[in-house]
């Protein structure tokens, strides 16, 4: 991939693909989903704005997630990244293994938080609402292994 990534962040999505998240996304270089995909329609319509990157969650149930893996360990722009739904599965310490960036899902709350050296980072949900989280994407961007994030909350 490019040195230089708009990397467009979503997760959580249960099927729902919102307005608001695709016009959030468009000029993204590539999109990953942290998982809980819902539907393969989910997947097609986000690759309709760039190249999806996925992970299966825990509500990816169905014959079409089973191409999904459960964690995927991307470079970005140069900087390694492990993709996953649910950061209680991340194993071995990331840092240790040249991960700079965590991307996880599941708990439908935006977070990032550096931890040892690695990015810690939950775009939130973009799917229907959950408890009281505003429905949110993120984005990264890479450039020469560097990695900058920022949430969009396109509901609050």
């Amino acid at each position: 991939m490019a040195s230089r990534l708009r990397v467009g962040v979503i997760s959580d999505t249960h099927g729902l693909v919102r307005t608001e998240a695709l016009d959030a996304l468009r000029g993204a270089d590539v999109i990953v989903h942290a998982g809980d995909v819902g539907g393969p329609h989910v997947l097609r319509e986000l690759g309709e704005l760039a190249p999806v990157l996925a992970v299966r969650g825990n509500v990816d149930v169905e014959p079409w997630a089973r191409a999904l893996p459960e964690r995927r360990r991307l470079e970005l722009g140069g900087a390694h990244v492990l993709l996953l739904h649910d950061r209680a599965m991340v194993g071995d310490p990331p840092g240790a293994n040249g991960v700079a960036v965590v991307v996880f899902g599941h708990s439908h709350e935006p977070l990032a938080e550096r931890r040892e050296g690695v990015l810690w980072f939950n775009p939130g949900s973009a799917g229907p609402r959950r408890f009281s989280h505003p429905v949110s994407i993120g984005f990264l961007d890479v450039e020469g292994g560097r990695v900058r994030h920022r949430h969009e909350f396109i509901i609050h």
